[in-house]
């Protein structure tokens, strides 16, 4: 048996998503077939059109897990997070903020 304490708190396996914001309006909004504060997954394909058609955008971690992670990190907790990060410009926007 190991006397060791543990080093996290709590550990979070989850998809290492990253969110892309950007401002738009509603006519964005339909004619690209979205909905209004709502999240979707989507495939590189799909990333590719919107990238293209819409203006500026921030790119951040996101995913339940990790933002949970992030709010009980807030709190004091010792966190770790497991995700699978593509080899891609967003896999490197996801190592880089976590």
């Amino acid at each position: 048996m190991n006397n060791q304490s543990p080093r996290y708190d709590i550990l979070a396996i989850g998809n290492a998503i990253v969110d892309v914001i950007s401002e738009t309006n509603d006519e964005f909004i339909e004619l690209e077939q979205l909905t209004k504060g709502g999240m979707q997954l989507i495939d590189a394909p799909r990333a590719k059109s919107l990238y293209d058609a819409m203006g500026p955008a921030r790119e951040i971690s996101g995913g339940s897990a990790a933002n949970t992670l992030a709010g009980m990190s807030m709190l004091g907790r010792q966190c770790a997070f497991i995700g699978q990060v593509a080899d891609d410009q967003l896999g490197e926007v996801r190592r880089s903020k976590q």
